[in-house]
């Protein structure tokens, strides 16, 4: 496709989810806009007036209960399974007249969508595939035309993990870039470990992971749980909170705690976490664990980040790329055995070593460096 020459400040279009929709897509998409209008741009944030089908959707609401971020240009213009409004959004989008467009794409659902509102924008138009996944977690049939067929509309792409950019690379010619996704920095403060316990009704002096998120088979909550049964967790009194939505059954992983006889060391918060609520629960975490099963990066990783909690990881996708072992977390294998040497490993380390290593490791991972390297990459690209 070709392309027309970058002006210095340019407008911008994102494409995405973005409020009234909940969930870290959504969030990081209002942080990335944010951090382009700190940089000059003028930005306009594309959303959905319908998302997911209700068939489709495994939650209990898709929409934010918070307010309307105030600052930005939010226009909800897209329904993502009716090919007349993908028509009229791109005209929308047409008289917007952006420089770039900026798609978020991370599950080949929305590839029709998306691949079509592409083709049908202006030639001159430069679009970027900002890329979580272009190989999903959880593969169905049609994922691959889907996800060609989005790819085919784009001039490039950016991964957010050095792992989905080998995977483009795979699958297309065009430029592509990573950048390793950044932290969200509209996340609430950090609070005092024992007020968020106190408010939590949690012991204050008890050991507690977190596990945090949306439950999904791959993210590995049933290794996690079976680690926790592990006897050396067992001895230390080793605590689990689940502050996420169930996606799946909860089933299996009741009985592999009643199997261990766990019912008093694991606190089930099994639904949606507000936004006003989630610095509860890192702050009175004293390690996040993220015991996936296949990954390629996660938003959560970098909320540890965020709240200056180390994070236990396993060695699969792109994690490990957000965590420097020994300073601001630990890896293991999927292995719950592992899972668990790794856990009681850590507790005999200083915290406050990792904290500290934290604070200086995380100022890499902002929203402004992202819009710097982006800046970097489409002058390269498309500057003749």
């Amino acid at each position: 496709m070709e392309v027309e020459p970058p002006v210095s400040k340019q407008r911008i279009v994102i494409i995405g989810p973005a409020h009234p929709f909940r969930g870290g897509i959504a969030d990081t998409n209002e942080a990335m806009a944010r951090a382009f209008q700190r940089d000059g741009n003028e930005v306009t944030l594309v959303t959905f007036t319908v998302q997911y089908p209700d068939l489709l959707f495994p939650g209990k609401t898709q929409y934010s209960s918070d307010p309307a971020p105030a600052g930005l240009d939010i226009r909800r213009w897209v329904h993502s399974f009716n090919p007349f409004n993908w028509i009229a959004s791109a005209h929308k989008i047409r008289r917007l007249n952006p420089d770039v467009v900026i798609i978020r794409y991370w599950l080949p659902f929305l590839a029709p969508c998306f691949g079509s509102i592409a083709r049908l924008l202006p030639k001159r138009i430069n679009i970027i595939g900002l890329t979580d996944n272009v190989i999903p977690h959880e593969k169905r049939f049609m994922d691959a035309l889907f996800t060609w067929y989005f790819m085919g509309g784009c001039n490039g792409f950016m991964a957010l993990s050095s792992s989905v950019l080998k995977d483009l690379k795979a699958l297309s010619k065009l430029p592509s870039t990573y950048f390793p996704h950044p932290i969200n920095d509209q996340l609430p403060a950090q609070i005092d470990k024992q007020e968020a316990r106190e408010r939590l009704q949690l012991d204050a002096k008890g050991i507690y992971l977190l596990f945090f998120g949306f439950i999904r088979k791959y993210k590995g909550l049933d290794l996690l749980l079976e680690a926790l049964g592990d006897e050396r967790l067992a001895a230390k009194g080793v605590q689990l909170i689940v502050a996420g939505e169930s996606y799946d059954s909860m089933d299996e992983y009741f009985a592999i705690i009643e199997r261990h006889k766990m019912e008093d060391r694991v606190v089930l918060k099994t639904e949606f976490i507000p936004s006003e609520d989630i610095g509860l629960y890192f702050s009175a975490a004293d390690l996040v664990t993220q015991t996936y099963r296949t990954a390629t990066q996660s938003g959560i990783t970098q909320m540890a980040l965020h709240f200056d909690r180390p994070a236990l990881i396993t060695r699969v996708g792109g994690l490990d790329e957000f965590i420097v072992e020994g300073r601001t977390g630990l890896f293991s294998t999927t292995d719950p055995s592992d899972i668990a040497k790794q856990i009681d490993f850590f507790l005999t380390q200083d915290q406050n070593d990792y904290i500290e290593a934290i604070k200086v490791e995380k100022k890499r991972f902002s929203w402004d460096a992202f819009v710097g390297h982006f800046n970097t990459f489409y002058q390269e690209s498309f500057t003749p």
